[in-house]
């Protein structure tokens, strides 16, 4: 499967890692090698400026930059940004910005700077609509508290709105609801550790986190997963569902970064508030990493 003019969310989409210098500014040429590297290794396309991304901390021209940038390494059809914002109109000139770079889509979350209803969550989306890119709804009640259920999925895309949503409630159970409710809305599996569950459920792609560090074997999972052949596909989900657990946990981009390093590429060091892993925390990714690579996973 790969990205399509008319679905370009559909396959593989990894949510870049975003990788700094020493002094904490981001190193758009290392950006760029990693996008077209990505590429090389079997991803569909890239997400910039998602969580994973740290744009929470970037400045408003770094934040443009990154799309920038990923767009002139691998064109805009590839590229999916993150336009999150507190307000709307932020959100809306975000997807303005990517339309202008030519990007041919957007990911959004719902309004997050406080626990919105139902018809806020409408309008948000109706408001970033407008910039004329199709919209990729991003549900993560975990980290938002605010919760895209089946039935609002449904009205958001029987109203135009969205166009596929990046599931990462972790309830697995929702990809038959909302393929009952809105059989036309594309479900992406929004956490690397249901991949295989939500790839059986009918999955059109995966906003991805562990190709970052290990793109092969990764991407190789999800083509086993989508197509239906079960026993490659759970034999690699076994072996790296040790590191595709971090995806979902406070320290993913620290996790996921650290990984990086291990297999040779640059991850390096987080903008604050994160901070490093705890001795520990390092231990056990380093530890799964490497027995990856040993596995022949890298």
């Amino acid at each position: 499967m790969t990205v399509t003019e008319n679905r370009p969310w559909r396959g593989v989409l990894v949510a870049t890692a975003l990788p700094l210098t020493d002094d904490l500014s981001v190193d758009h040429d290392a950006y760029a090698e990693h996008c077209a590297w990505l590429i090389e290794n079997g991803c569909d396309g890239v997400v910039p400026n998602g969580s994973l991304g740290e744009y929470q901390v970037l400045t408003p021209e770094e934040r443009a930059k990154v799309v920038e940038t990923a767009v002139a390494a691998i064109g805009g059809a590839r590229v999916m940004p993150g336009v999150a914002a507190y307000g709307s109109a932020e959100a809306r000139r975000w997807a303005e910005q990517a339309r202008e770079a030519g990007c041919a889509a957007v990911m959004l979350l719902p309004p997050n700077a406080y626990r919105a209803d139902e018809r806020s969550v409408v309008a948000h989306y109706a408001e970033v609509a407008k910039a004329g890119l199709p919209v990729v709804a991003y549900n993560n009640p975990i980290d938002t508290k605010v919760d895209l259920v089946p039935e609002l999925l449904a009205r958001l895309h029987g109203e135009g709105h969205i166009h596929a949503v990046k599931e990462f409630s972790g309830d697995v159970r929702r990809a038959y609801r909302i393929a009952e409710l809105a059989p036309d809305l594309d479900l992406l599996i929004g956490a690397d550790d249901v991949l295989l569950e939500l790839a059986i459920a009918g999955a059109k792609g995966w906003v991805a986190g562990y190709p970052n560090a290990l793109p092969r074997s990764t991407v190789e999972l999800y083509r086993a997963a989508v197509s239906g052949d079960l026993a490659t596909a759970k034999s690699l989900y076994a072996q790296l569902h040790p590191l595709l657990r971090w995806d979902s946990r406070v320290e993913f981009v620290q996790a996921i970064k650290l990984s990086m390093d291990v297999v040779g590429r640059h991850g390096g060091r987080c903008r604050p508030p994160r901070v490093p892993l705890l001795p520990e925390q390092e231990a056990v990714v380093r530890a799964a990493t490497e027995k990856a690579v040993a596995a022949g996973l890298a």
